[in-house]
């Protein structure tokens, strides 16, 4: 259950400081939790099939998850275009 929280905490304030990258203002609490949580995913998995890993800790993994939602967003924005 623990485990559970902390992924949804990861994903929120991943996908609120993506969105403040990317959009300039965060997206609502349900939308960055999806973004975040969408990145955690995409990161995860890019970054564990190029071999990077950034450790397993909660700044590593909000690192990781942020930089999942930059890309995620990033690709929406070009499907959007």
């Amino acid at each position: 259950m623990d485990n559970l929280i902390w992924f949804i905490v990861i994903g929120i304030l991943a996908g609120f400081l993506a969105g403040r990258l990317i959009k300039g203002k965060g997206f609502g609490l349900l939308m960055n939790l999806i973004i975040g949580v969408g990145g955690a995913i995409l990161g995860g998995w890019l970054f564990g099939a190029i071999g990077l890993s950034f450790g397993g800790g909660f700044i590593d993994s909000l690192i990781t998850a942020f930089l999942g939602a930059i890309i995620l967003l990033y690709i929406i924005n070009l499907i959007k275009k």
